[in-house]
């Protein structure tokens, strides 16, 4: 699962989920991406279960980069509990995206495998999202 090694703060504040992504909106390693049309919170397993889903269909043909990384934790209190006595501890991480961001990059397979490993990749995330090519990749 992903999480980062090392944080300077253990719990983070929930912030807003407001505008559309400048950085990670274009296709950079890649050939094919796909994109993110709403924001959402995406967690770590939730990331994972994409990465599955693509590699296990493109089987050890091309080359996959994910975009996106879960660097804010999440907290939650124990259930049944009064009120009050502070935040709770931290449960799960989560990458915010906005829209517009990159998620996943494909390079290496056919437009219609890539198409197919991206739609997999988009039932096991929490967002709407539109399958991109990059220029370079569209030969003819």
């Amino acid at each position: 699962m992903l999480q980062p090694k090392k944080t300077k703060w253990r719990k983070q504040q929930r912030g807003r989920r407001r505008g559309k992504a400048t950085r990670g909106s274009s296709i950079a390693m890649g050939t094919y991406g796909l994109r993110a049309l709403e924001p959402a919170w995406v967690t770590a397993r939730q990331i994972e279960a994409a990465r599955v889903a693509i590699t296990r269909y493109i089987k050890r043909g091309g080359k996959l980069w994910i975009r996106i990384f879960p660097d804010k934790p999440v907290t939650i209190k124990p259930a049944e509990t009064r009120m009050g006595k502070g935040k709770g501890n931290p449960e799960f991480w989560v990458a915010v995206v906005k829209p517009g961001r990159i998620l996943f990059e494909l390079e290496g397979v056919q437009r219609e495998t890539a198409k197919e490993a991206m739609r997999l990749a988009a039932y096991k995330l929490p967002l709407k999202t539109k399958f991109v090519a990059s220029l370079k990749g569209e030969t003819a």
